[in-house]
């Protein structure tokens, strides 16, 4: 089995593609999506907690919002963070990765694939590519954020061209070029 990083910068639609590949019938790890569940763990809401204080917390629960508000704008709490969320992730990852042995490829859909390092434990790596005044327009309508608010997030992104350089395959969502076609000839690649 082919272990497939997908990533690209907020905005760029790595979504998109990665529901491409499942409707092409690869399975697929949404990372962002399970680490939202750890979350949930109580020993990462004692981590946490013991990191912020209550201050990221409604009600005993993690507050989404709050954290990320918290760790969007500092360096050492987005790796705090990312200290406890990833190794969990990773693991996940392992044990989903076992129960779908038997297919040709896998796909995990990661915004920090690059910048975390997990990009070495795939045997191939895909970044969607937009130019970032589309990026920023999708994030403003999407999250209802401003301008400068999606800015402010993407600098804890690698830039692009950073990411592209590193890519087995890249997919142009810039509005001009047809993604369906690129994701298609590159999961006939990975199935071969």
């Amino acid at each position: 089995m082919v272990k497939v990083g997908l990533t690209g910068n907020i905005g760029s639609g790595k979504s998109t593609v990665a529901r491409i590949f499942e409707v092409f019938g690869a399975p697929v790890y949404h990372s962002d999506k399970r680490a939202k569940g750890f979350l949930l763990f109580p020993e990462v809401k004692n981590k946490l907690k013991n990191e912020f204080g209550d201050i990221v917390f409604a009600k005993d629960e993690i507050d989404r919002k709050k954290l990320a508000n918290l760790v969007f704008n500092d360096k050492q709490a987005i790796a705090f963070l990312n200290s406890v969320i990833h190794p969990l992730v990773r693991k996940d990852f392992e044990d989903w990765c076992s129960r779908h042995s038997e297919e040709p490829y896998v796909v995990q859909e990661a915004a920090i694939l690059f910048e975390s390092g997990f990009y070495r434990f795939f045997d191939k790596t895909i970044v969607v590519s937009c130019p970032e005044e589309i990026a920023v327009k999708r994030v403003m309508k999407r999250d209802n954020a401003t301008e400068s608010e999606v800015k402010e997030r993407m600098k804890n992104q690698w830039d692009q061209e950073k990411k592209k350089k590193l890519a087995d395959f890249i997919v142009f969502n810039d509005g001009e070029q047809l993604i369906i076609p690129q994701v298609l000839q590159i999961h006939k690649g990975l199935r071969s």
